[in-house]
């Protein structure tokens, strides 16, 4: 139905196809339909951002609208907050601590059952490993970095692909001749408080 290929393109084409002279609460939410149909619902940008593209593209925007339907999504998302900050990983010892965190918020969620917490956490965890890729296969950045982000990439694969054993493979990784070598600087195991 849609011709657009990025989220960005495809979020100008709705608009530009419901052929309205302002934008509001209506058009914004068939957009995030049109974007969560194609890319998913993690891919859903606020109304507000929604809005920002739309302005820059020259829409005319309903503001009072356009705003309670941003307060009004904030407040749906028991989320938000839960997310907020999860992901880092500037080097291994960020990383480790970040993979930990979403092991704990990971079997919390299993345990309250909450499938579309989960689903999220995974997209999150997936949001990281590919960004840890493009930047190991970024040759602009520095070798060293681009190897310590293909590393890290791996990290978050096996986490994705089995959880349960991740605290045990990373403790050998780090210790493994291989590692040593490659991350002289990075040679000792991180070990956080954080670990539960």
């Amino acid at each position: 139905m849609w011709n657009a290929r990025t989220k960005t393109d495809l979020m100008i084409e709705v608009w530009e196809k419901l052929d309205c002279e302002s934008v509001g609460a209506k058009e914004i939410e068939a957009i995030e339909i049109a974007v969560e149909d194609r890319f998913g619902f993690g891919a859903v940008e606020s109304p507000m951002t929604i809005a920002r593209l739309l302005a820059d593209e020259g829409a005319e925007l309903r503001h009072a609208e356009i705003l309670e339907l941003d307060v009004r999504r904030r407040q749906e998302s028991p989320y938000d907050a839960m997310f907020r900050n999860i992901l880092k990983f500037a080097d291994f010892k960020q990383t480790l601590i970040s993979i930990r965190r979403l092991e704990n918020l990971r079997k919390k969620l299993v345990s309250e059952n909450d499938r579309e917490g989960l689903r999220r956490l995974r997209e999150i965890a997936i949001k990281g490993k590919n960004r840890a890729q493009m930047i190991a296969r970024n040759e602009r950045v520095d070798e060293n970095k681009r190897a310590e982000k293909a590393e890290i990439a791996e990290w978050f694969t096996l986490w994705l692909q089995s959880p349960e054993i991740f605290e045990n493979w990373v403790e050998l990784r780090q210790n493994s001749k291989d590692f040593k070598e490659r991350f002289n600087e990075a040679a000792e195991p991180a070990e956080f408080t954080e670990k539960k």
